[in-house]
């Protein structure tokens, strides 16, 4: 059973309080790593990604274009960086491109 909160709570404590009781941050990271990719990739990659997945720390992100996959793989941990930035918290550890 949840404990009781104070009617002086504010809406984003209430939030963070029921993400933590029911143990759905790794969903809400999901959710957040994929927009962050849409945000931070801009419309020219995101043309040609068909899927982004985090499982655990590693990102998954399958590309339609073999040679934007190339291009995008030289700068693995300038993206790792800018994702968790983004984010403000460690989410992001690897980057795996299909």
């Amino acid at each position: 059973m949840a404990k009781r909160i104070s009617n002086e709570s504010s809406i984003s404590d209430v939030l963070k309080e029921f993400i933590e009781v029911n143990k759905l941050q790794s969903g809400m990271d999901k959710i957040d790593v994929q927009q962050a990719w849409k945000s931070l990739m801009g419309n020219g990659v995101n043309s040609y990604t068909n899927d982004v997945i985090l499982k655990g720390s590693t990102l998954y992100v399958s590309l339609s274009s073999a040679v934007l996959r190339q291009e995008l793989s030289y700068g693995k941990q300038k993206i790792i960086s800018m994702i968790n930035e983004e984010l403000r918290k460690d989410v992001v550890k690897d980057l795996i491109f299909r």
